[in-house]
């Protein structure tokens, strides 16, 4: 069983979520929206509880290849992990670059572009279907004879490399370094919607790929973070749908079949002659740039705080609990807390049947803790917390708290 170098490194991440928010408070930075970085979070949840399901089946093709096709065997030494920490890289560049470019994988890939803020929690937000994708670049080094639990642990860390250059702290490294090596600098162009940043610095660890192959660019004009059609939305379900469903009514409306499959394949922004042809990105500054941002009130504020880190806490102990229990007994609880991460995102973001998602959320929970939780302790201190969320939210309700007052 290889470890989850991923789930492990949650308690940094944190720490150093918290190290950011403080000195961006210390420097009076606006780097933070509470709900963007409950939504971001909330996205990263989703992928972490998808993935204990789907981990073993998305991985399945690399071990056929590697038990049954490989070329070589190549025994662990320091040269096979260098040579491995390239190959990972290459193949993360290849992917990276064509999500950008296809459609079908775009699909996936834009919820870690939603974000209009730049901060240490949009590494978090993370697709819950990109996997789907992403392992496929991979299996070429299957066949060369690289061993699945030691392409795991390289990928991992290279995707752990790329946690901390989500931030605006740190302008420019030493020359040396921005030359061979992704930073925050050529990071945050990436993130950028400014027309000439989109599509460029897809590296992972390494920026040389970009430099070879014609992608890279240098931090010029200000960032404008986020995606060129704004999601205006903290729900991450809708996150991880909205762009499928654009693509599927786009695909409906072509004139023609060869149109409509080449919706999924084309470009982002491809459209068919007839419905208006290319779509062009507008230019933007972030002088004038509007973030989508709500007031809300304080009491809302603490509700979705309270909530989100009690499902966090959850989420965490499942996590780290899950090489010890039966994947079946986590589909109910992995269930609820997916349900309530999308049922905060509409909370904080305002939206039609708000109050009465996150009612059946607290009442579904109260019904899983009896059924699940035979602790005594436990069971009663939950549906304790069941009981005060239920009447918090009546409280909020009565207080017509949850008016919405766009900033």
């Amino acid at each position: 069983m290889s470890v989850d170098y991923i789930a492990l490194s949650v308690p940094v991440f944190f720490l150093l979520i918290g190290v950011e928010l403080i000195w961006a408070i210390w420097k009076k930075k606006d780097l933070y929206n509470l709900p963007d970085a409950i939504s971001n979070i909330s996205c990263g949840i989703g992928q972490q509880l998808t993935g204990l399901f789907f981990k073993s089946f998305l991985f399945w093709g690399y071990y056929q290849l590697y038990e049954h096709f490989r070329i070589w065997s190549i025994e662990p030494s320091v040269w096979s992990w260098a040579v491995l920490f390239i190959g990972v890289d290459f193949c993360y560049y290849w992917f990276h670059r064509l999500s950008h470019e296809i459609n079908a994988i775009w699909a996936t890939h834009i919820v870690h572009h939603q974000s209009e803020e730049y901060n240490l929690t949009v590494a978090l937000r993370q697709s819950w279907f990109q996997s789907f994708f992403s392992n496929l670049f991979y299996l070429p080094l299957a066949l060369i004879g690289f061993d699945p639990t030691t392409t795991l642990t390289v990928i991992a860390f290279n995707t752990l490399y790329q946690f901390w250059i989500h931030t605006e702290l740190i302008r420019k490294m030493p020359r040396w370094f921005e030359y061979l090596f992704n930073t925050p600098s050529h990071h945050r162009v990436h993130h950028g919607s400014n027309p000439v940043y989109i599509d460029k610095n897809h590296g992972g660890t390494l920026i040389v790929w970009d430099r070879l192959f014609g992608t890279f660019t240098e931090e010029r004009e200000p960032v404008v973070y986020g995606i060129t059609t704004p999601l205006r939305s903290w729900n991450p379900l809708w996150a991880n749908v909205h762009y499928w469903r654009d693509l599927f009514r786009l695909s409906a409306a072509a004139p023609n079949f060869s149109e409509a499959i080449k919706v999924f394949w084309a470009a982002p922004g491809w459209r068919p002659v007839v419905l208006g042809g290319p779509e062009i990105p507008r230019t933007v500054s972030r002088h004038h740039f509007r973030k989508f941002r709500l007031h809300l009130h304080p009491a809302l504020a603490g509700y979705l705080l309270l909530q989100f880190a009690l499902v966090l806490g959850l989420a965490s102990f499942i996590l780290f609990q899950a090489p010890f229990i039966p994947l079946r007994q986590l589909v109910l609880p992995a269930g609820w807390i997916l349900l309530s991460i999308t049922s905060l995102g509409l909370l904080a973001g305002y939206r039609n049947g708000r109050m009465l998602a996150e009612t059946a959320r607290l009442l579904l929970g109260a019904a899983l803790l009896l059924v699940l939780v035979k602790q005594p302790l436990f069971l009663y201190t939950g549906l304790a917390a069941m009981t005060l969320s239920v009447l918090a939210l009546l409280r909020l309700q009565q207080k017509a708290l949850l008016a919405l007052r766009p900033s």
